[in-house]
């Protein structure tokens, strides 16, 4: 052990990482860069359209369009920690990050992530409020129970990975600085780690508490979802059952989505991909999934469509002034 800290005190932290798993190759870079950058584009204009339009219609200032708004802001900073690096990656020949700056990116990518899915457990539970208690539903989710529902998933997000965050930022880096990744992410910072056997044991522990997020949001999901659908195979007529399954449609295929790629990134304790498919699962989880958010939310839900055709054929387009 004494040798051990002898060792340590001669290492130099890496102040700069650089991320192995981007093209080198210029025209295939260019091929990456299009696609995406049209991607970020879509997702950016896509939430900010349902933000906005949740915000000055009336009639969509119901809990359930009051979280979509919410998850809708969620996803703009989501995807904005890493998708607007990875474009400009792409474009430069050095395709790096600063320490501070890689702590940063790590922090706010689990924060957002985190507080997405306390969010969409919490739409979850609304919608078996909304089934399966109809007549306490009004006196339940309150305006302001939705505001504190929602401020208390936002306060969990960004709790939970700093302590991890501070973990890691104070580690020493002093091998290579080449990060096998296209974002800064724990594991692939864990193995850049020039320490003791500790950090096996924190890679491990990291496992656990990624792996204990997901359980809890997954069994509270699909718990709700067992008294839904409990509640709608009892309804008799086949219009009453179809309005019911295509109010929860939406929520189930983002939830199933989202949890999905999130399970097969982080759910895979002692098992190794390669560096390809590590990329295309990360990839799937911080592009594609809030890419399809709003597809789902706006190309199924029958009220935000036409709130948005309403506003778009305005002359005074999404004004904050509703009649």
């Amino acid at each position: 052990m004494p040798s051990f800290e002898v060792e340590r005190k001669n290492w130099t932290s890496a102040e700069e990482f650089i991320f192995s798993a981007f093209p080198h190759d210029w025209g295939f870079a260019i091929i990456c860069f299009v696609p995406l950058l049209f991607v970020y584009v879509f997702i950016i204009v896509g939430n900010l359209i349902i933000v906005i339009v949740v915000q000055i219609e009336p009639h969509l200032h119901t809990p359930m369009y009051f979280f979509i708004g919410s998850l809708s802001f969620l996803e703009l900073w989501y995807t904005t920690s890493t998708i607007p690096l990875m474009l400009s990656n792409l474009l430069s020949e050095k395709k790096s990050i600063s320490l501070n700056g890689c702590m940063v990116q790590l922090y706010f990518f689990h924060s957002t992530g985190i507080s997405e899915v306390c969010l969409l457990t919490t739409m979850a539970i609304d919608r078996f409020l909304a089934i399966c208690r109809p007549l306490h539903y009004p006196t339940i989710m309150t305006p302001r129970l939705c505001v504190q529902l929602t401020l208390v998933c936002c306060v969990c997000g960004f709790i939970t990975p700093l302590p991890e965050v501070v973990w890691i930022s104070r580690l020493p880096f002093c091998g290579s600085n080449y990060l096998e990744h296209v974002f800064c992410d724990f594991l692939p910072l864990l193995r850049l780690a020039c320490t003791d056997t500790r950090a096996i044991i924190m890679i491990q522990v990291v496992d656990v508490v990624h792996a204990a997020e997901l359980v809890t949001a997954v069994f509270l999901f699909f718990l709700c979802y067992a008294g839904i659908l409990a509640v709608i195979l009892r309804i008799r007529s086949a219009e009453g059952r179809r309005k019911a399954f295509s109010t929860c449609a939406s929520h189930f295929m983002v939830f199933v989505l989202f949890f999905g790629c999130g399970a097969v990134m982080y759910l895979r304790f002692s098992a190794t991909y390669s560096l390809f498919w590590d990329t295309v699962i990360a990839l799937s989880f911080t592009v594609l999934s809030p890419f399809f958010n709003p597809i789902i939310y706006s190309l199924r839900n029958k009220e935000i469509k036409e709130a948005v055709k309403k506003h778009m054929s305005h002359p005074r387009i999404f004004s904050c002034k509703t009649k």
